[in-house]
């Protein structure tokens, strides 16, 4: 039995489903993977039932009926993480933005103390691949609004790599967050640090996918930019129900 499962969000990844999958078992410590698959048209979840038969105790599937949004994906992981009794508890991305083996020095660095271990893009300069600029420009302008507005000390608040250690999402109230897109990575960390969570940055490289589609959009951008000072107020004001 391993300490530490990776959730992994997918909706038509079959184009690089099997790769990260097998990327993740090659690392000498004991991963296991979950894979929370949206009903994808392109049959990502047949292809990991496939490979279900070849990792028959370290691979897992749930598939939802259809596309809700990556903040509820993550959700429905970390229910099924924390009935399970894992102690780490890993969200990365099926497109390799991420680095499987990175998923070492985060598993490390809450093994050290840190509640909650981020990947982060810019805490040493902007170290990013392949992105148009305006997506650098965007991203990055994202980070530093919300550091101002929320007084969070995290360098990279939207990050998607992230290891959260069990106690953390048990005491942060699933049902209550209210993000689906992006901007659910920024409400996971504000709670955490609202609640004094230790959160500590690892350093990485992040690299545009090469295979597969962005899920990119405007209502995410839209989210993101207006739903942070929503959730800054509510934390104020709300502090019993935040």
């Amino acid at each position: 039995m391993s300490d530490s499962l990776v959730i992994i969000p997918t909706y038509n990844e079959i184009e690089n489903i099997e790769a990260i999958i097998r990327a993740v078992f090659d690392l000498k410590t004991n991963f296991h993977v979950l894979i929370v698959d949206d009903n994808s048209p392109d049959g990502t979840s047949d292809a990991v039932i496939g490979l279900q038969k070849e990792f028959t105790e370290n691979l897992f599937l749930e598939v939802r009926k259809e596309k809700s949004g990556l903040g509820t994906a993550y959700i429905h992981g970390f229910k099924w993480a924390i009935e399970k009794k894992y102690d780490y508890i890993f969200e990365m991305d099926a497109d390799f933005s991420h680095t499987p083996s990175d998923l070492l020095r985060l598993h490390t660095a809450c093994k050290n103390g840190a509640d909650v271990s981020v990947g982060s893009r810019y805490k040493k300069g902007v170290n990013v691949v392949n992105w148009p600029l305006y997506r650098v420009l965007l991203s990055y302008g994202a980070s530093v609004y919300v550091k101002i507005i929320t007084g969070m000390r995290v360098h990279d608040p939207t990050a998607g790599f992230v290891c959260y250690k069990r106690k953390v999402l048990e005491d942060l109230d699933l049902d209550s967050i209210r993000f689906v897109g992006y901007a659910f990575q920024i409400e996971m960390k504000f709670r955490a640090y609202v609640l004094n969570y230790k959160i500590e940055e690892v350093s990485i490289i992040f690299r545009d996918r090469v295979k597969g589609k962005s899920k990119m959009s405007s209502s995410i951008v839209s989210e993101a930019i207006f739903g942070v000072l929503k959730m800054k107020l509510r934390s104020i004001f709300q502090k019993n129900r935040f």
